[in-house]
């Protein structure tokens, strides 16, 4: 693969990976965890807009009526602040429950492509799967959480700050690669530093998926049909080139 090539062929390897998990057989790795999201994603809204219409309330009760106007101009702020929440707090969340199933359907899709056949997965199955998703994926929060601090002040820095909106997209873009690239390969028994070497040595094929990946997940709703596309897609990624020289 060339290093024009690659960054073209990350966004379709999420078009592949939606085209995957709407196959029988594999339905229920995406079914189960949407449905547990959907009830999470609901349950952080309608908490928000509660605090928030306390919180109006309590502010508004303080205002000279004349300034009455500022709760029209509040709204639009929260709703930006909830999109930053959803963004970085729910994927996070949706992750850490999500993680188990996650686990074993981009173990599926690795056996169709490398053409190997493995028992069903039962209840035991992903009890026992359990911890180790888990510790995975807080293993991830504990690479993204520092650095994502970093940028963050980094913008009340004079100068710096002209930069660092440009450098928190990118770093999220880069996280959303890392995240999901990461399931098939603990799959594989990968270590996360090796995993990340890996990736560092394809950087632009990294950034290419995980560009429309951070882009959709931005989107309410959206982003929980995304997460199991990003998972299958960035499997078949992994699957595929491994065995391709690095460019």
């Amino acid at each position: 693969m060339t290093s024009t090539s690659a960054p073209l062929s990350g966004p379709d390897y999420l078009r592949q990976g939606w085209q995957r998990v709407r196959q029988p057989g594999l339905r229920r790795f995406v079914v189960i965890p949407l449905l547990l999201n959907l009830l999470v994603f609901a349950a952080l809204i309608g908490w928000g807009v509660r605090q928030f219409n306390l919180w109006m309330a309590q502010l508004m009760a303080t205002v000279p009526e004349w300034l009455s106007f500022i709760e029209w101009l509040l709204w639009p702020l929260f709703a930006l602040l909830v999109l930053l929440v959803l963004f970085f707090g729910f994927s996070m969340l949706a992750n850490l429950i999500a993680s188990p199933f996650y686990g074993f359907l981009a173990e599926k899709i690795a056996e169709q492509e490398r053409g190997e056949v493995s028992p069903p997965t039962g209840l035991r199955d992903f009890v026992l799967a359990v911890p180790r998703a888990l510790g995975r994926e807080l293993r991830k929060i504990a690479y993204y959480l520092p650095r994502l601090i970093v940028l963050l002040l980094l913008s009340f820095v004079p100068v710096i700050n002209l930069i660092s909106s440009a450098l928190l997209i990118a770093f999220g873009i880069w996280m959303m690669a890392v995240q999901y690239i990461d399931f098939q390969a603990d799959n594989d028994q990968v270590s996360f530093i090796d995993m990340l070497r890996w990736m560092r040595g394809r950087r632009l094929l990294s950034l290419g998926f995980g560009l429309p990946v951070y882009v959709g997940m931005l989107i309410p709703l959206v982003n929980l049909l995304v997460m199991p596309s990003a998972v299958a897609g960035s499997t078949l990624l992994w699957v595929r080139e491994r065995g391709r020289p690095q460019t």
